[in-house]
Protein backbone atom coordinates (compact mmCIF):
# COMPACT_ATOMS: atom_id res chain seq x y z
CA UNK A 1 0.00 0.00 0.00
CA UNK A 2 1.05 3.10 -0.82
CA UNK A 3 0.31 6.08 1.59
CA UNK A 4 -1.88 9.23 1.34
CA UNK A 5 -0.40 12.40 0.66
CA UNK A 6 0.95 13.92 4.27
CA UNK A 7 -1.28 17.10 5.40
CA UNK A 8 -0.29 20.46 6.51
CA UNK A 9 -0.01 18.80 10.27
CA UNK A 10 2.05 16.12 9.41
CA UNK A 11 5.81 17.15 10.99
CA UNK A 12 8.44 15.89 8.63
CA UNK A 13 11.55 14.94 11.39
CA UNK A 14 14.88 16.55 10.21
CA UNK A 15 16.47 13.22 9.93
CA UNK A 16 15.05 9.54 9.64
CA UNK A 17 13.47 7.81 12.41
CA UNK A 18 14.90 4.27 11.92
CA UNK A 19 13.65 2.90 15.30
CA UNK A 20 9.90 3.99 14.18
CA UNK A 21 10.46 2.94 10.54
CA UNK A 22 10.88 -0.42 11.31
CA UNK A 23 8.28 -0.36 13.86
CA UNK A 24 5.51 0.49 11.44
CA UNK A 25 7.07 -1.90 9.12
CA UNK A 26 6.65 -4.96 11.55
CA UNK A 27 3.65 -4.04 12.34
CA UNK A 28 2.09 -3.68 9.21
CA UNK A 29 3.28 -6.89 8.63
CA UNK A 30 2.20 -8.34 11.22
CA UNK A 31 -1.53 -7.10 9.83
CA UNK A 32 -1.30 -8.03 6.48
CA UNK A 33 0.27 -11.96 7.64
CA UNK A 34 -2.87 -12.41 10.05
CA UNK A 35 -5.22 -11.34 7.46
CA UNK A 36 -3.20 -14.43 5.11
CA UNK A 37 -3.16 -17.01 7.89
CA UNK A 38 -6.52 -18.06 7.31
CA UNK A 39 -5.94 -19.20 3.76
CA UNK A 40 -4.16 -22.78 4.56
CA UNK A 41 -7.17 -23.48 7.17
CA UNK A 42 -9.84 -22.97 4.68
CA UNK A 43 -9.79 -26.22 3.92
CA UNK A 44 -10.08 -27.59 7.00
CA UNK A 45 -12.94 -24.96 7.63
CA UNK A 46 -14.37 -26.23 4.92
CA UNK A 47 -14.10 -29.92 5.74
CA UNK A 48 -15.38 -29.52 9.36
CA UNK A 49 -18.43 -27.38 8.21
CA UNK A 50 -19.10 -28.93 4.96
CA UNK A 51 -19.56 -25.43 3.22
CA UNK A 52 -19.58 -25.09 -0.53
CA UNK A 53 -16.37 -23.59 -2.51
CA UNK A 54 -18.70 -20.47 -3.25
CA UNK A 55 -19.18 -20.01 0.83
CA UNK A 56 -15.06 -20.31 0.50
CA UNK A 57 -14.49 -17.77 -1.83
CA UNK A 58 -17.26 -15.46 0.27
CA UNK A 59 -15.67 -15.66 3.17
CA UNK A 60 -12.49 -14.17 1.61
CA UNK A 61 -14.58 -11.24 -0.18
CA UNK A 62 -16.25 -10.58 3.27
CA UNK A 63 -12.75 -9.30 4.57
CA UNK A 64 -11.88 -7.49 1.20
CA UNK A 65 -15.24 -5.78 1.27
CA UNK A 66 -15.11 -4.64 4.69
CA UNK A 67 -11.08 -3.73 4.06
CA UNK A 68 -12.27 -1.42 0.92
CA UNK A 69 -15.28 0.04 2.52
CA UNK A 70 -13.73 1.09 5.76
CA UNK A 71 -10.40 2.38 3.62
CA UNK A 72 -12.69 4.64 2.01
CA UNK A 73 -13.95 6.26 4.93
CA UNK A 74 -10.45 6.28 7.33
CA UNK A 75 -8.46 6.86 4.99
CA UNK A 76 -7.66 10.56 6.07
CA UNK A 77 -9.10 10.00 9.84
CA UNK A 78 -5.28 9.81 11.08
CA UNK A 79 -4.58 13.17 9.69
CA UNK A 80 -6.64 14.86 12.28
CA UNK A 81 -6.54 12.64 15.48
CA UNK A 82 -2.99 11.10 14.78
CA UNK A 83 -1.39 8.17 13.83
CA UNK A 84 -1.10 6.39 17.54
CA UNK A 85 -4.99 6.39 18.35
CA UNK A 86 -6.06 5.53 14.82
CA UNK A 87 -3.18 2.31 14.68
CA UNK A 88 -4.24 1.42 19.08
CA UNK A 89 -8.00 1.35 17.76
CA UNK A 90 -6.85 -1.10 15.02
CA UNK A 91 -4.75 -3.40 16.79
CA UNK A 92 -7.62 -4.12 19.54
CA UNK A 93 -9.87 -4.16 16.67
CA UNK A 94 -7.61 -6.87 14.85
CA UNK A 95 -7.21 -9.09 18.28
CA UNK A 96 -10.63 -9.28 18.35
CA UNK A 97 -11.41 -11.05 15.07
CA UNK A 98 -8.19 -13.01 16.26
CA UNK A 99 -10.90 -13.95 19.05
CA UNK A 100 -13.19 -14.55 16.95
CA UNK A 101 -11.25 -16.69 15.06
CA UNK A 102 -10.30 -19.03 17.81
CA UNK A 103 -13.40 -19.50 19.42
CA UNK A 104 -15.27 -19.61 15.68
CA UNK A 105 -17.37 -23.29 15.40
CA UNK A 106 -19.51 -22.55 11.90
CA UNK A 107 -18.99 -20.46 9.17
CA UNK A 108 -21.33 -17.69 10.39
CA UNK A 109 -18.64 -16.97 12.81
CA UNK A 110 -15.74 -17.17 10.24
CA UNK A 111 -17.20 -14.63 8.55
CA UNK A 112 -18.52 -11.89 10.98
CA UNK A 113 -14.49 -13.05 11.87
CA UNK A 114 -13.68 -12.27 8.42
CA UNK A 115 -15.20 -8.80 8.42
CA UNK A 116 -14.30 -7.12 11.90
CA UNK A 117 -10.57 -8.59 10.51
CA UNK A 118 -10.99 -6.32 6.95
CA UNK A 119 -12.17 -3.33 9.27
CA UNK A 120 -9.46 -3.53 11.51
CA UNK A 121 -6.70 -3.77 8.19
CA UNK A 122 -8.49 -1.00 6.47
CA UNK A 123 -8.03 1.07 9.07
CA UNK A 124 -4.60 0.58 9.83
CA UNK A 125 -3.81 1.14 6.68
CA UNK A 126 -3.28 4.61 5.61
CA UNK A 127 -2.19 5.28 9.04
CA UNK A 128 0.28 2.87 9.18
CA UNK A 129 1.96 4.02 5.71
CA UNK A 130 1.78 7.76 6.48
CA UNK A 131 3.21 7.04 9.76
CA UNK A 132 5.69 5.06 7.76
CA UNK A 133 6.08 8.56 5.45
CA UNK A 134 6.84 10.30 8.18
CA UNK A 135 9.41 8.48 10.20
CA UNK A 136 11.61 8.48 6.64
CA UNK A 137 10.32 10.19 3.80
CA UNK A 138 13.18 8.20 1.37
CA UNK A 139 12.69 4.49 2.76
CA UNK A 140 8.91 4.90 4.12
CA UNK A 141 7.04 4.42 0.90
CA UNK A 142 8.98 1.77 -0.37
CA UNK A 143 8.54 -0.06 2.94
CA UNK A 144 4.68 1.25 2.71
CA UNK A 145 4.79 -1.00 -0.81
CA UNK A 146 6.58 -4.27 0.03
CA UNK A 147 5.82 -4.39 3.74
CA UNK A 148 1.82 -5.63 2.71
CA UNK A 149 3.33 -7.82 0.13
CA UNK A 150 5.36 -9.86 2.49
CA UNK A 151 3.06 -9.92 5.24
CA UNK A 152 0.53 -12.05 3.33
CA UNK A 153 3.28 -14.58 1.82
CA UNK A 154 5.00 -14.63 5.30
CA UNK A 155 1.80 -14.98 7.32
CA UNK A 156 0.34 -17.95 4.90
CA UNK A 157 3.64 -19.41 5.07
CA UNK A 158 3.50 -19.74 8.74
CA UNK A 159 0.15 -20.78 8.99
CA UNK A 160 0.85 -23.90 6.97
CA UNK A 161 3.82 -25.00 8.83
CA UNK A 162 1.90 -24.78 12.30
CA UNK A 163 -1.33 -26.12 10.72
CA UNK A 164 0.85 -29.31 9.51
CA UNK A 165 2.82 -30.00 12.33
CA UNK A 166 1.68 -28.07 15.54
CA UNK A 167 -0.52 -29.00 17.45
CA UNK A 168 -4.54 -27.26 17.76
CA UNK A 169 -4.12 -26.64 14.07
CA UNK A 170 -7.31 -24.70 14.18
CA UNK A 171 -6.15 -21.94 17.44
CA UNK A 172 -2.44 -21.99 17.62
CA UNK A 173 -1.48 -19.36 15.05
CA UNK A 174 -4.39 -17.05 15.80
CA UNK A 175 -3.02 -17.18 19.78
CA UNK A 176 0.76 -16.52 18.22
CA UNK A 177 -0.59 -13.37 16.37
CA UNK A 178 -2.64 -12.26 19.08
CA UNK A 179 0.22 -12.12 21.60
CA UNK A 180 2.41 -10.91 18.61
CA UNK A 181 0.06 -7.62 18.27
CA UNK A 182 -0.21 -7.34 22.02
CA UNK A 183 3.69 -6.77 22.68
CA UNK A 184 3.62 -4.74 19.83
CA UNK A 185 0.55 -2.52 21.01
CA UNK A 186 2.37 -1.42 24.60
CA UNK A 187 5.17 -1.19 22.15
CA UNK A 188 3.46 1.97 20.13
CA UNK A 189 3.21 3.96 23.05
CA UNK A 190 7.37 4.36 22.51
CA UNK A 191 6.86 5.92 19.17
CA UNK A 192 6.50 9.75 18.97
CA UNK A 193 3.52 11.18 17.32
CA UNK A 194 4.19 12.91 14.06
CA UNK A 195 0.57 14.39 13.60
CA UNK A 196 -1.02 17.07 15.84
CA UNK A 197 -4.44 16.84 16.17
CA UNK A 198 -6.46 19.35 14.12
CA UNK A 199 -10.14 19.49 13.84
CA UNK A 200 -12.54 18.17 10.92
CA UNK A 201 -12.17 14.33 12.02
CA UNK A 202 -15.72 13.57 11.61
CA UNK A 203 -15.72 16.01 8.07
CA UNK A 204 -12.95 13.22 7.16
CA UNK A 205 -15.21 10.25 7.33
CA UNK A 206 -17.14 10.75 4.29
CA UNK A 207 -16.14 8.29 1.72
CA UNK A 208 -14.00 9.76 -1.10
CA UNK A 209 -13.49 8.26 -4.48
CA UNK A 210 -12.91 10.04 -7.12
CA UNK A 211 -10.66 9.96 -10.61
CA UNK A 212 -9.81 13.31 -11.84
CA UNK A 213 -10.75 13.95 -15.87
CA UNK A 214 -7.25 13.93 -16.92
CA UNK A 215 -5.99 10.81 -14.85
CA UNK A 216 -9.22 9.07 -16.83
CA UNK A 217 -7.21 7.88 -19.65
CA UNK A 218 -4.13 6.49 -18.01
CA UNK A 219 -5.83 5.01 -15.71
CA UNK A 220 -7.93 3.21 -18.10
CA UNK A 221 -4.90 2.10 -20.08
CA UNK A 222 -3.20 0.69 -16.91
CA UNK A 223 -6.35 -1.02 -15.64
CA UNK A 224 -6.22 -4.24 -17.27
CA UNK A 225 -2.76 -4.76 -15.56
CA UNK A 226 -4.28 -3.73 -12.32
CA UNK A 227 -7.25 -5.97 -12.77
CA UNK A 228 -5.16 -8.99 -13.89
CA UNK A 229 -2.41 -8.74 -11.16
CA UNK A 230 -5.09 -8.48 -8.60
CA UNK A 231 -7.52 -10.67 -9.92
CA UNK A 232 -4.28 -13.77 -9.75
CA UNK A 233 -3.84 -12.62 -6.13
CA UNK A 234 -7.70 -12.78 -5.12
CA UNK A 235 -7.29 -16.11 -6.14
CA UNK A 236 -4.07 -17.24 -4.72
CA UNK A 237 -5.48 -16.50 -1.64
CA UNK A 238 -9.27 -17.54 -1.76
CA UNK A 239 -8.90 -21.21 -3.81
CA UNK A 240 -4.77 -21.05 -4.22
CA UNK A 241 -4.28 -23.77 -1.96
CA UNK A 242 -7.20 -26.22 -3.13
CA UNK A 243 -5.53 -26.14 -6.44
CA UNK A 244 -2.25 -27.00 -5.62
CA UNK A 245 -3.59 -30.04 -3.58
CA UNK A 246 -5.60 -30.95 -6.26
CA UNK A 247 -3.02 -30.71 -8.90
CA UNK A 248 -0.81 -32.76 -6.16
CA UNK A 249 -2.76 -34.93 -4.72
CA UNK A 250 -1.13 -34.39 -1.45
CA UNK A 251 -3.54 -33.24 1.14
CA UNK A 252 -1.34 -31.28 3.31
CA UNK A 253 -1.69 -27.62 4.64
CA UNK A 254 1.63 -26.35 4.20
CA UNK A 255 2.16 -27.78 0.37
CA UNK A 256 -1.38 -25.85 -0.11
CA UNK A 257 -0.36 -22.46 0.73
CA UNK A 258 2.77 -22.48 -1.30
CA UNK A 259 1.26 -20.78 -4.03
CA UNK A 260 -0.06 -17.87 -1.71
CA UNK A 261 3.40 -17.35 -0.58
CA UNK A 262 5.21 -17.08 -3.65
CA UNK A 263 2.76 -14.81 -5.20
CA UNK A 264 3.21 -12.36 -2.77
CA UNK A 265 6.57 -12.15 -1.71
CA UNK A 266 7.98 -12.63 -5.13
CA UNK A 267 6.04 -9.41 -5.83
CA UNK A 268 7.80 -7.53 -2.98
CA UNK A 269 10.97 -8.43 -4.54
CA UNK A 270 10.28 -6.68 -7.71
CA UNK A 271 8.85 -3.77 -6.22
CA UNK A 272 11.66 -3.35 -4.33
CA UNK A 273 14.23 -4.59 -7.53
CA UNK A 274 12.26 -2.45 -10.34
CA UNK A 275 11.55 0.93 -8.04
CA UNK A 276 14.34 2.56 -9.77
CA UNK A 277 12.65 1.50 -13.26
CA UNK A 278 10.14 4.29 -14.87
CA UNK A 279 6.30 3.50 -14.47
CA UNK A 280 6.60 2.60 -18.18
CA UNK A 281 9.45 0.00 -18.36
CA UNK A 282 7.71 -1.14 -15.25
CA UNK A 283 4.46 -2.09 -16.24
CA UNK A 284 5.77 -3.53 -19.44
CA UNK A 285 8.06 -6.08 -17.12
CA UNK A 286 4.69 -6.63 -15.25
CA UNK A 287 2.29 -7.31 -17.27
CA UNK A 288 5.22 -9.46 -19.80
CA UNK A 289 6.04 -11.49 -16.20
CA UNK A 290 1.96 -12.09 -15.51
CA UNK A 291 1.62 -13.72 -19.27
CA UNK A 292 4.59 -15.98 -19.28
CA UNK A 293 3.75 -16.35 -15.67
CA UNK A 294 0.21 -17.64 -16.14
CA UNK A 295 1.16 -19.70 -19.11
CA UNK A 296 3.59 -21.64 -17.17
CA UNK A 297 1.32 -22.25 -14.21
CA UNK A 298 -1.76 -23.45 -16.84
CA UNK A 299 0.47 -25.70 -17.89
CA UNK A 300 1.84 -27.05 -14.50
CA UNK A 301 -2.00 -27.47 -14.19
CA UNK A 302 -2.31 -29.33 -17.47
CA UNK A 303 0.42 -31.64 -16.53
CA UNK A 304 -0.20 -32.27 -12.74
CA UNK A 305 3.58 -30.88 -12.23
CA UNK A 306 3.35 -28.27 -8.74
CA UNK A 307 7.16 -27.37 -9.58
CA UNK A 308 5.78 -26.59 -13.00
CA UNK A 309 3.02 -24.80 -11.25
CA UNK A 310 4.86 -23.06 -8.38
CA UNK A 311 7.17 -22.00 -10.88
CA UNK A 312 4.60 -20.14 -13.00
CA UNK A 313 3.56 -18.60 -9.84
CA UNK A 314 7.04 -17.11 -8.74
CA UNK A 315 7.45 -15.78 -12.55
CA UNK A 316 3.64 -14.18 -12.29
CA UNK A 317 4.81 -12.97 -8.54
CA UNK A 318 7.81 -10.86 -10.60
CA UNK A 319 4.42 -9.52 -12.91
CA UNK A 320 2.54 -9.04 -9.98
CA UNK A 321 4.29 -6.36 -8.08
CA UNK A 322 5.65 -5.12 -11.17
CA UNK A 323 2.60 -4.46 -12.74
CA UNK A 324 0.64 -3.15 -9.72
CA UNK A 325 3.53 -0.88 -8.69
CA UNK A 326 4.36 0.65 -12.23
CA UNK A 327 0.35 1.06 -12.91
CA UNK A 328 -0.22 3.42 -9.50
CA UNK A 329 3.55 5.11 -10.41
CA UNK A 330 1.69 5.85 -13.81
CA UNK A 331 -1.51 7.65 -12.97
CA UNK A 332 -0.47 9.14 -8.84
CA UNK A 333 1.53 11.74 -10.20
CA UNK A 334 -0.69 13.29 -12.73
CA UNK A 335 -3.37 14.28 -10.62
CA UNK A 336 -2.66 17.49 -8.32
CA UNK A 337 -2.07 16.77 -4.56
CA UNK A 338 -5.64 17.78 -3.55
CA UNK A 339 -7.14 14.99 -5.76
CA UNK A 340 -4.54 12.44 -4.55
CA UNK A 341 -6.31 10.73 -2.07
CA UNK A 342 -9.67 10.96 -3.74
CA UNK A 343 -7.73 8.89 -6.93
CA UNK A 344 -6.15 6.58 -4.10
CA UNK A 345 -9.72 5.60 -2.90
CA UNK A 346 -10.57 5.24 -6.64
CA UNK A 347 -7.67 3.16 -7.39
CA UNK A 348 -8.00 0.98 -4.70
CA UNK A 349 -11.61 0.26 -5.72
CA UNK A 350 -10.59 -1.18 -8.46
CA UNK A 351 -7.55 -3.63 -6.85
CA UNK A 352 -10.04 -4.76 -4.49
CA UNK A 353 -12.96 -5.68 -6.35
CA UNK A 354 -11.24 -6.65 -8.74
CA UNK A 355 -9.44 -9.13 -6.12
CA UNK A 356 -12.88 -10.06 -4.46
CA UNK A 357 -15.65 -10.01 -7.64
CA UNK A 358 -13.29 -12.47 -9.67
CA UNK A 359 -12.28 -14.55 -6.77
CA UNK A 360 -16.24 -15.08 -5.97
CA UNK A 361 -17.08 -16.14 -9.70
CA UNK A 362 -13.81 -18.61 -10.01
CA UNK A 363 -15.86 -19.95 -6.68
CA UNK A 364 -18.96 -20.03 -8.52
CA UNK A 365 -17.92 -21.34 -11.42
CA UNK A 366 -16.06 -24.32 -9.43
CA UNK A 367 -18.46 -25.26 -7.86
CA UNK A 368 -20.36 -26.05 -10.90
CA UNK A 369 -18.39 -26.76 -13.12
CA UNK A 370 -14.78 -28.05 -11.33
CA UNK A 371 -11.88 -26.41 -10.11
CA UNK A 372 -9.45 -27.17 -13.39
CA UNK A 373 -11.74 -26.03 -16.22
CA UNK A 374 -12.60 -22.86 -13.61
CA UNK A 375 -8.87 -22.52 -13.60
CA UNK A 376 -8.12 -22.92 -17.52
CA UNK A 377 -10.51 -20.08 -18.11
CA UNK A 378 -9.71 -17.67 -15.17
CA UNK A 379 -5.95 -17.87 -16.10
CA UNK A 380 -6.76 -17.14 -20.04
CA UNK A 381 -8.77 -14.10 -18.87
CA UNK A 382 -5.81 -12.93 -16.19
CA UNK A 383 -3.37 -13.34 -19.37
CA UNK A 384 -5.65 -12.04 -22.16
CA UNK A 385 -6.14 -8.90 -19.55
CA UNK A 386 -2.29 -8.70 -19.13
CA UNK A 387 -1.78 -8.77 -23.06
CA UNK A 388 -3.89 -5.84 -23.21
CA UNK A 389 -2.40 -4.27 -20.78
CA UNK A 390 0.84 -5.14 -22.26
CA UNK A 391 -0.12 -3.66 -25.68
CA UNK A 392 -1.57 -0.41 -24.60
CA UNK A 393 2.26 0.27 -22.75
CA UNK A 394 3.99 -0.52 -26.17
CA UNK A 395 1.70 1.94 -27.78
CA UNK A 396 1.09 4.53 -24.58
CA UNK A 397 2.40 8.24 -25.69
CA UNK A 398 3.99 10.54 -22.98
CA UNK A 399 1.62 11.80 -20.39
CA UNK A 400 3.62 15.04 -19.17
CA UNK A 401 1.54 17.22 -21.00
CA UNK A 402 -1.80 15.54 -19.27
CA UNK A 403 0.09 15.72 -16.38
CA UNK A 404 0.30 19.47 -16.48
CA UNK A 405 -3.27 20.09 -17.36
CA UNK A 406 -4.39 18.43 -14.07
CA UNK A 407 -2.66 21.27 -12.30
CA UNK A 408 -3.65 24.06 -14.33
CA UNK A 409 -7.09 25.91 -13.18
CA UNK A 410 -10.35 24.94 -14.86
Amino acid sequence: MSPSPSSEATHAYPAPRLGQLTYYSLLMITFLAASSAPTPLYRLYQLSWGFSTTMLTLVFASYVFALLLVLLISGALSDHVGRRPVVAGAIVGEILSLGLFFWADSLAWLIAARVLQGIATGIVTSALAAAMLDSDHRRGPVMASIAPLFGMGIGALVAGVLVTYAPAPLHLVYVLLAAILAVQGVLLGRMRESVTPRPGALASLRPRAHVPPCVRRPLLRVAPAVVSSWALGGFSLSLGPSLVETVSGIHNPLIGCLITFLLPCIGAISVLTLRARSPHVAVLIGTGCLIVGMCVLLLGVHGRSVGILLGGTAFAGIGFGAAFMGAMRTVMPLAPPTERSALMAAFYVICYLSASLLAMAGGVATQHVGLLPTIYVYGGVVAALSLAAFLGALTQRSASGHGMACDRPA
